[in-house]
């Protein structure tokens, strides 16, 4: 699997460490990891996730030693934009040409629907997942319920949890299919379940929202965090632009963002 799949949980693990949060019904961290969650789930059914919903997710789950062992060890990331552009851009781009040029017409209706350019959402899709073809093989659940019993950043991962749970609960993902990055996220543009329940679409008209199989969802739900996010329609996405402030709230990283404007800018560009 390509290195840059824990890019996003780096570059979140760097933004959002706080100190442990204060204790609540399932204080963090303490006595067994079986009893925490046993206390999240009464957490969950008390903020109205069904019983089922919470049978189906949570039943069997384990601590993730391997998940504590990634986040604890992690280093900000440092390359510079030449030195990550230069590795990630070059090797994507004639892919990258060839999927504009196959999603062409559902772009095209994204881009009319959300003001976002076809480029920038491909450009987004290549860096993160190779295009689909690296989502990641962390069970997502097991991977944010240990990150919640953790005492790094509790609140933010118990939150990043029952979201996981609601998308279990409204249908879009069954939970052995709930797979991505070790820091919990999903889909082939990676979103956290936050941003999954307030920003995926179900474009293909399907009935579900499904952001592990379905292009056209990926890339509309991509295109409605953006447009929510301040992306102006019809406008360029260079540095100092709005657009890229839009990029710079998908990934905080300058080089990321950065990567990923430098990525659609010759994407427009490809004969």
């Amino acid at each position: 699997m390509i290195s840059r799949l824990s890019l996003r949980a780096l570059t979140l693990g760097a933004l959002l460490l706080s100190s442990a949060a204060p204790a609540l019904a399932a204080p963090c961290g303490t006595g067994s990891f079986e009893t925490w969650l046993e206390d999240f789930k009464k957490e969950a059914a008390a903020k109205g996730i069904s019983a089922s919903a919470i049978q189906a997710g949570l039943s069997g789950v384990t601590l993730d030693k391997s998940v504590l062992a990634r986040d604890q060890s992690q280093k900000v990331f440092s390359q510079s934009f030449e030195e990550f552009s230069g590795r990630m851009v070059p090797p994507r781009l004639t892919r990258g040409s060839n999927m504009l040029k196959q999603y062409g017409s559902v772009l095209g209706r994204i881009e009319q629907a959300y003001g976002v350019s076809g480029e920038v959402l491909v450009a987004i899709w290549g860096l993160e997942t190779d295009f689909g073809v690296n989502i990641g093989k962390f069970s997502t659940l097991r991977a944010l319920a240990t990150l919640a019993y953790d005492c790094r950043r509790t609140e933010l991962f118990k939150a990043e949890l029952m979201d996981a749970l609601r998308i279990v609960e409204r249908g879009d993902i069954a939970p052995a299919d709930l797979r991505g990055a070790w820091a919990g996220e999903i889909g082939q543009t990676q979103f956290m379940p936050s941003s999954y329940i307030k920003f995926a679409v179900d474009f293909d008209g399907n009935g579900r929202r499904d952001l592990l199989r379905s292009p056209p969802d990926v890339l509309a739900s991509t295109a409605n965090f953006l447009a929510n996010h301040g992306w102006q329609r019809g406008k360029e996405w260079e540095p100092g632009s709005a657009n890229f402030a839009a990029i710079k709230e998908w990934n905080k990283s300058e080089v990321y963002a950065k990567t990923i404007a430098a990525f659609a800018t010759q994407l427009s560009r490809a004969p």
